[in-house]
């Protein structure tokens, strides 16, 4: 049990220790925080307990005219205050709106004749008894006339009493009608408003280069069920309903708005995705923006369903704390998968690699068939499919041979040995300038040089870039240019080297050595 001073500091209004306040026992009417005074008095007065109503009012007033006034109270609440009963405070310490009155709670605002009134909870403590939450004096004092001020339309009187009178769950059968068989009537009678806006909406996709719809309903869902969701708050505010069903109300207005923000999140993911389609036309970002869109719709339902867990009074803090640490484990698990996928990203964003490049992987020469986000297919030059993953992509070096700017021309010319130094000239100056009068050259890289004596040639190095749009193109420039250097070399009046090798033969010790040339071809 606490100590003497720990129910002092308890008695005087301050904030006891953690250990004190676990161990202080609850209050038998829920009146330890402001949401349970409020609805353990709306309860005990629907019930018609009058010797419990008045433990809830903060007044100096006994017997029946306590009664009386918790009665006004009652209706007051019970047809005016907002139906917000899920976000009072369920704290001991409430949630105090003016931090220089820490021990005062408002729990709703009503409107009156004379402006709105605030609805205060105060903390006091009575004799022999812990801390609890009353209504104060100064709304007390405004309840009556409040409470003349209440004239609204009430259905009872128009209903049967086979809808009035049965209740589930405390909401009257006829409202469970309503919410099955009016509001889905209401949402299909909505569509008459296609009529009207179809003009605006055709208008409105055109500026947006969004395609035509296929069908004539030009009113999306989600505005149906924000004009359903208005319909309802404007009722509530002309029918005199209990607390508790404009509580059921509320929650179904609540969440129509909640399903129709996402609805639209959704339909913003579509177009946007549909938008950067037509304007990156791109199939390497196709699957990026299919994932981009998956993501987007999975955050956006996420936060409509953190919405209302909210407004249940729930509090996700928890859930939210589960579902990071197992975002960890799974990315621990999944560690390969998302460094391929992480890769393919940047292969996409960098367009490193695009399909229909021919590049080299290794030892592997193929064309670019298909970038996804986790593995890069390619097609080899056996027409086959190798599908390599986008982290080893992105680890390695790769060989883009289609994105050459130049080919280079680099054969080398053996003579046979025999070839005079002016046939050398005359071979050397016009091959260079050969290449030097071809267009698809680069002038300024040609270099003919007479660079070696072989072992059976003469050989000169023969160097250029040439230009081409893909190496089949290169292929047919550098046939037609070694024709022509086979041409140049006839001319000069000698030929080209075959290989050959020489071979020297002794007969005996005692005779001269005899030299025998061998050729071969």
């Amino acid at each position: 049990m606490p100590g003497p001073m720990a129910w002092a500091q308890a008695g005087a209004g301050a904030p006891a220790a953690p250990a004190a306040e676990a161990q202080q026992p609850r209050d038998t009417l829920g009146r330890d925080t402001p949401r349970g005074a409020v609805l353990g008095f709306m309860r005990a007065a629907r019930q018609g307990q009058d010797e419990l109503v008045p433990l809830y009012l903060d007044t100096n007033l006994k017997g029946q005219p306590a009664v009386a006034l918790a009665h006004q109270l009652y209706v007051v609440l019970d047809s005016r205050l907002p139906a917000r009963l899920n976000e009072l405070s369920n704290r001991p310490e409430g949630a105090p709106t003016n931090p220089l009155k820490p021990d005062q709670d408002v729990v709703g605002t009503i409107n009156t004749s004379n402006g709105p009134l605030e609805i205060i909870l105060e903390r006091v403590t009575p004799k022999n008894s812990g801390p609890v939450w009353l209504f104060s004096k100064e709304t007390l004092s405004l309840i009556p006339d409040v409470y003349d001020e209440v004239d609204l339309i009430t259905l009872d009187r128009f209903l049967p009493d086979t809808l009035a009178k049965p209740r589930i769950a405390g909401i009257r059968l006829f409202e469970w009608l309503a919410l099955v068989l009016i509001l889905p009537l209401g949402y299909r009678l909505l569509a008459v408003l296609n009529w009207p806006l179809k003009p605006l909406v055709a208008f409105g996709r055109r500026r947006l280069g969004a395609p035509a719809r296929p069908t004539g309903d030009e009113v999306p869902g989600l505005v149906r069920l924000v004009v359903l969701a208005i319909a309802i708050r404007w009722v509530l505010t002309n029918l005199d309903l209990p607390l508790l069903e404009r509580q059921f109300w509320a929650a179904a207005a609540r969440l129509l708005a909640i399903v129709a923000l996402g609805w639209f999140l959704l339909l913003v993911n579509e177009f946007g995705e549909g938008y950067l389609r037509r304007r990156f036309a791109s199939r390497e970002l196709t699957a990026l923006l299919r994932l981009a869109r998956r993501g987007a719709d999975v955050l956006g339902i996420a936060f409509c369903g953190f919405l209302v867990v909210r407004y249940f009074g729930f509090d996700p803090t928890a859930a939210l704390a589960g579902l990071g640490i197992g975002g960890i484990a799974v990315a621990l698990a999944a560690q390969k998968t998302l460094e391929n996928v992480i890769a393919g990203l940047s292969l996409i964003f960098d367009k490193a690699v695009r399909v229909g490049d021919s590049l080299k992987f290794g030892e592997t020469v193929g064309t670019v068939d298909y970038i996804g986000l986790r593995s890069t297919r390619i097609r080899t030059l056996d027409r086959t499919i190798l599908s390599v993953p986008n982290g080893q992509i992105a680890s390695v070096g790769i060989e883009t041979l289609s994105e050459r700017d130049k080919f280079w021309f680099h054969p080398v010319i053996g003579l046979r040995y025999g070839t005079t130094v002016d046939q050398m000239r005359a071979v050397i100056d016009g091959v260079r300038a050969l290449l030097l009068e071809n267009v698809n050259t680069d002038s300024a890289s040609v270099r003919v040089r007479f660079f070696r004596l072989g072992s059976f040639s003469l050989d000169i190095e023969v160097f250029a870039y040439v230009f081409a749009g893909d190496w089949e193109s290169f292929l047919t420039i550098q046939q037609d240019l070694l024709l022509q250097i086979m041409d140049v070399i006839e001319r000069a009046g000698t030929a080209i080297a075959f290989p050959s090798q020489t071979l020297h033969i002794a007969e005996g010790p005692a005779s001269a050595p005899r030299a025998t040339v061998a050729s071969s071809n």
